[in-house]
């Protein structure tokens, strides 16, 4: 795959326009009663007839096997290689519910979770508590004090939140407390390194204090831990790619990666129209826009086959009105699958379209998996999407002489 400096010396300013639409966890497996996967399933003639006029493939968000978390196929997708800029999910979350993070800073997401008696976890996302109760609970636990760090916890959006640990000499090298599924107690901080063994033990008296704050509470009676991590040093798309780059995202992890390479994150509302709307009120001032749509992997890590069907039906519903501004160059994928069978993200490739003027439409008539494996630019890694849309969007001089 080109290296992100061969890219740098052939961007050139244009005033074409790019829109991303990312449909989170896009990707899935056939329902055992169909044999159609939800994207399958889905009525979707809009991307039916924009499929039959793209060209079309199926992409690697980081390997063969590999199951990315959605911090490295986003990056991938935004043209870094989630190999060389391996960031954790702590930073991502921070950024994206506006915490300045200084350079010593260690950062987490945390999830509320449900505990029995014996302390071994029964729902790793609490039922999934409003965001209203999340806030009231992140009040509660602003009043803990440990030694060697003060401690900064913002909310997000329903069971997550962020914790900041903020001191001299800590570390971010440390093993996650959520063990990834339930039936299992909460890991402690462990630290991978000599080095990391003084924020370990910072981070456990943390947890043993909100275990003690949230014993009585429910469903939220205990919290994980994940993606320990400070910020990295990464070119923005800006200075990498000569891009005038926007996000439009409700999630704080999404607007986190999104604030990470340097765009422009949008205040926008929390359904698919209200993202098209601010797509359209701010079409003229940008020349790359990202726009996010999460539900489709909420739905498919809850196992939802059904409602990730809806999700893909209303992004269908609102793809005229993207079309309607005429992009130069339009791009429809995900950044990873999250199969409703598994509940989970997976390895699996995902379905890739790109339109412009400049496409050679091949013979796929519809937008799924089976469909996009005939396409015609194949399988490709997720790294290459950034430099295919830029050569269409002629952002792209020629190599060489």
């Amino acid at each position: 795959m080109v290296h992100i400096e061969v890219i740098k010396s052939l961007a050139q300013k244009t005033d074409s326009k790019i829109v991303m639409a990312i449909v989170d966890g896009l990707g899935g497996l056939p329902h055992p009663d169909t044999g159609r996967t939800a994207l399958e399933s889905a009525r979707t003639p809009n991307l039916d007839a924009l499929a039959a006029k793209s060209s079309c493939g199926l992409v690697e968000p980081v390997g063969i096997g590999i199951t990315p978390g959605s911090g490295p196929s986003h990056l991938a997708l935004f043209g870094y290689d989630p190999l060389k800029y391996e960031i954790g999910r702590g930073v991502l979350e921070a950024l994206g519910v506006g915490v300045e993070l200084e350079r010593t800073d260690v950062a987490a997401r945390g999830n509320f979770c449900t505990v029995d008696e014996s302390g071994v976890i029964t729902d790793r996302r609490a039922g999934r508590i409003p965001t209203e109760k999340n806030r009231e609970l992140v009040d509660m636990l602003r009043k803990i004090r440990v030694d060697g760090a003060e401690v900064i916890l913002e909310p997000g959006k329903l069971h997550r939140f962020v914790a900041v640990f903020r001191g001299e000499g800590l570390s971010g090298d440390i093993e996650d407390t959520d063990p990834q599924h339930a039936g299992e107690k909460p890991k402690p901080a462990v630290p991978r390194t000599p080095e990391a063994e003084r924020t370990a033990t910072v981070i456990n008296q943390w947890l043993d204090r909100a275990r003690a704050v949230l014993r009585d509470q429910h469903p939220a009676n205990m919290v994980l831990l994940r993606g320990f991590a400070k910020h990295p040093d990464i070119p923005t798309m800006s200075e990498a790619f000569k891009l005038t780059p926007a996000a439009i995202a409700t999630y704080p992890m999404y607007r986190g990666v999104a604030r990470l390479v340097g765009m422009e994150v949008l205040e926008t509302g929390a359904t698919v129209e209200d993202e098209v709307r601010t797509l359209r009120e701010n079409f003229g001032r940008f020349d790359f826009f990202y726009l996010h749509v999460k539900d489709t992997d909420s739905a498919g890590e809850d196992g939802n086959f059904a409602r990730k069907v809806e999700v893909v039906e209303e992004f269908d519903r609102h793809l005229p009105a993207i079309l309607e501004l005429a992009p130069d160059v339009l791009v429809v994928t995900g950044d990873h699958s999250t199969p409703a069978t598994l509940k989970a993200h997976s390895w699996h490739p995902v379905p890739f379209l790109i339109s412009s003027k400049w496409v050679r439409p091949d013979r796929v008539s519809g937008f799924g998996e089976t469909a996009c494996a005939g396409g015609s630019l194949g399988t490709f890694p997720s790294l290459g999407a950034l430099p295919l849309a830029m050569a269409h969007a002629l952002k792209l001089a020629k190599f060489g002489a």
